[in-house]
């Protein structure tokens, strides 16, 4: 992430209570965590996640030593602590991931039908496992895509070594499931001289085929069942924005005949997203006629708080900019997980959803009595709850709240004051949302860089809260996937010493490496929440890797070039090129 971790936390001795100022993606977990190391009640425990820059799963880790020291020191010394990483102590302590190696093969019909995969790999643990096999169980269960595979075997051998330690990181795994597939594809298609995309179009899982159950157990220990999708629209429009066929026949021989190395690529994955355990959410109509939304998960930049506000606008007739949201404060709101696997939508906007439905239950009762109609005939429009078709009869949500307070008489029995409502959500496992990449390449002959032409996404995350918001999703995981594939990695001497640890000499892709991306989507609704909804926090690093290899191996095939490999720097390319 562009910031680093850092940590204040203060204890109050007259009034025994510690508060934690923690750039963590899981507030509750740390104030539970705390609570229990320092010997004290959660409710004297106060975490606070501010506006975080970047997490990405590192950020989620329990607990880091800093966490736990900051909070003893300022219990001990009765003053507040401050405490900021620099970028070297980043590298060497933070968490990290990608190391897999991996041997795997496919077989196939004569025309291209997949009948089974074997997959062999060592997943590079790290000095320690604090998420246990999270990371190479996603790589497992992504492998199979969006394709039917009617015979699987996977095996993985969990290594530590002296390394950083090993967490999920933006994709967790998956980046090194879909690597794997993909390029068993392509090299599929080369042997029986199939297009890329065909032999890609002849497995997917049919869209009559949902509910589709792999036959096995996802990381949260639930079937890895796919809820919903249709691969083939996604493929097609990929297809039609990269104007495949037009370059394909057309450019690419023009620019070869120019002595130009240009490149196509396509490829699909799946993402397994939303997953457990629960978010909570409390909808509060004030007095003011302001609507506050509160929920235990924190914030990172995703957008949450244009999307809940959506949520709730749509639910309660008001407007987005009367909708306070408030995350990542364990005062505030008790119970939660955290911000992760692409579940803030899935998960706490359900949540929300729930409890703005609940409150609009509570605005229609108490408006039917007061304007004398039935709560049929009532609508939420515009910060009022109004009698269709005759506007003057109306009642604005803020005097409701007054009225559902009230300073004198008993509330009736049943009844609640306030207009408000808490409710839970918890899925009975992930959504699984789908994609296509694609991507056009020209490769400088002599220095081998790689210039991206076009870039094209096409997502499916179900029905689609905020297109805006998923835009820039998909755009931030499309530039750390060019990182991940092209530019990004550690390097290490043969003791363990960390050679790279600065921005002098890790590289990372900037601003001009990153290309414009031209988003669209295509919906399948989730049937597993009520939004209908699919996670898209990762979606955008996922596939880029494979993306990368089948593009450069297009661009350098007179060679017969075969990319099995990726970071791939542009000396690693010439190395590459040479053998």
């Amino acid at each position: 992430a562009m910031e680093n971790r850092g940590i204040v936390a203060s204890w109050d001795p007259k009034v025994q209570h510690l508060t934690v100022w923690d750039t963590t993606q899981a507030p509750i977990a740390i104030r539970n965590g705390l609570a229990g190391m320092l010997g004290l009640s959660e409710h004297q425990v106060r975490v606070i996640a501010p506006f975080i820059g970047g997490g990405f799963g590192p950020k989620i880790m329990m607990f880091y030593p800093e966490e736990v020291l900051l909070a003893w020191a300022t219990v001990q010394l009765g003053r507040p602590v401050k405490w900021i990483e620099d970028r070297e102590e980043n590298f060497y302590a933070t968490t990290q991931e990608r190391g897999q190696v991996h041997q795997a093969e496919m077989a196939l019909t004569r025309d291209g039908r997949i009948l089974g995969v074997k997959d062999v790999f060592l997943h590079d643990a790290g000095a320690y496992a604090p998420y246990g096999l999270t990371v190479p169980i996603n790589s497992q269960c992504t492998l199979l895509g969006p394709y039917v595979v009617p015979h699987y075997y996977s095996e993985f051998t969990s290594v530590f070594t002296n390394k950083p330690i090993v967490t999920p990181y933006r994709g967790a795994g998956r980046q090194h499931g879909v690597f794997v597939m993909e390029r068993l594809l392509d090299i599929a298609a080369r042997e029986l001289g199939m297009d890329p995309v065909e032999i890609r179009r002849k497995n997917f899982i049919p869209p009559e085929a949902f509910p589709y159950n792999n036959e096995i157990i996802y990381q949260d220990f639930a079937p890895l069942v796919y809820d919903s999708g249709n691969y083939e629209p996604a493929l097609d429009r990929a297809l039609e924005l990269l104007d495949y066929k037009r370059f394909v026949e057309e450019e690419q021989p023009r620019l070869r005949a120019e002595g130009k190395r240009a490149g196509i690529a396509v490829v699909n994955y799946i993402e397994g997203t939303g997953i457990g355990p629960y978010e909570g959410a409390r909808v509060t109509v004030e007095a003011s006629g302001k609507v506050s939304v509160v929920t235990g998960i924190g914030t990172q930049g995703q957008g949450h708080f244009t999307s809940f506000a959506q949520v709730v606008a749509e639910q309660l007739g008001v407007d987005v900019k009367d909708i306070h949201i408030v995350t990542g404060d364990t005062d505030l709101f008790y119970w939660g997980a955290g911000t992760f696997a692409s579940r803030g939508a899935v998960v706490a906007g359900n949540a929300i959803h729930a409890a703005a439905q609940r409150v609009r239950s509570k605005i229609l009762k108490l408006a039917s009595e007061k304007l004398e109609a039935a709560e049929e005939d009532l609508e939420l429009v515009d910060g009022t709850v109004r009698v269709k078709g005759v506007p003057a009869s109306a009642i604005p949500l803020g005097q409701l709240a007054v009225e559902a307070n009230p300073l004198r008489g008993a509330v009736k029995p049943g009844a609640e004051p306030g207009l408000e409502a808490t409710d839970f959500f918890g899925p009975e496992r992930g959504a699984t949302a789908s994609g296509v990449h694609g991507m056009i390449i020209e490769v400088d002959p002599e220095t081998f860089l790689v210039e991206i032409k076009k870039y094209v996404v096409v997502h499916d995350c179900g029905k689609v809260i905020n297109p805006l918001i998923l835009a820039g999703q998909i755009q931030g995981g499309v530039a750390q996937g060019i990182g991940n594939a092209f530019y990004e990695q550690l390097h290490f001497s043969e003791n363990g010493a960390l050679l790279n640890a600065s921005f002098m000499d890790y590289l990372l892709p900037t601003a001009t490496d990153v290309p414009n991306i031209i988003a669209d989507h295509v919906e399948t609704p989730s049937p597993l929440n009520p939004l209908g909804v699919k996670g898209a926090g990762e979606a955008g690093a996922i596939p880029v890797g494979p993306l990368f290899a089948q593009a450069l191996d297009n661009a350098f095939e007179d060679l017969g070039l075969e990319i099995r490999e990726i970071p791939l720097s542009p000396n690693r390319l010439y190395e590459l090129v040479q053998a």
